[in-house]
């Protein structure tokens, strides 16, 4: 099984995803965006956002299967996806292979998510490519506000992290998990 974990920057997910590490057995962090690092590298200049670049969908469904297929167990996959039509291409192919994909969306307020992006520092010796990141994510909320109304809140899991710690979050994703696991609807 893959659990995706989806949802704006400052919803929680890579907090969430460790958390889960120990929730779910035998499990294996595998960050999807890493595939759109070698291609940038490979790449250089193509796209703004390599989630555009065509051969990132196929890559990620590839790369998810083949780590699953070697370490067995659950991968977590944190990474926004605001395109249905993206998402869709990725969860197709893992679908094709015979692979579960739980999908989760980790959801927080407009207030919530911009505290978030707003005191994180993810480079806290480097302000201008801080303010850089922060402003990207910002920018990027009302995307996610739309893809959250227009697909997201109908297509997948949706925990409200609003008010939760990670940990009590990824104890609510590891119970969706399980009910998916065991073939019950979650």
């Amino acid at each position: 099984m893959i659990v995706f974990i989806n949802g704006p920057f400052g919803g929680g997910k890579t907090s969430v995803a460790q958390e889960l590490l120990s929730r779910i057995p035998d499990s294996t962090l595998f960050d999807p965006e890493e595939v759109g690092f070698v291609l940038r590298t490979i790449l250089p200049g193509r796209e703004k956002d390599f989630q555009d670049l065509p051969p990132w969908r196929p890559l990620v469904a590839a790369t998810t299967a083949e780590i699953l297929a070697y370490t067995g167990g659950a991968l977590i996959a944190p990474m926004s996806i605001l395109r249905r039509d993206y998402a869709t291409e990725i969860f197709s192919e893992l679908d094709k292979r015979g692979i579960t994909v739980c999908h989760i969306v980790l959801h927080a307020d407009t207030t919530t998510v911009t505290n978030r992006i707003t005191g994180h520092q993810m480079f806290p010796d480097d302000p201008a490519r801080s303010q850089k990141v922060i402003d990207f994510r910002l920018r990027n909320l009302a995307r996610y506000q739309d893809a959250y109304r227009e697909w997201l809140a109908g297509d997948a899991h949706v925990i409200d992290t609003t008010a939760l710690t990670p940990a009590w979050a990824a104890d609510l994703a590891a119970a969706i998990i399980r009910r998916m696991s065991d073939g019950v609807p979650a």
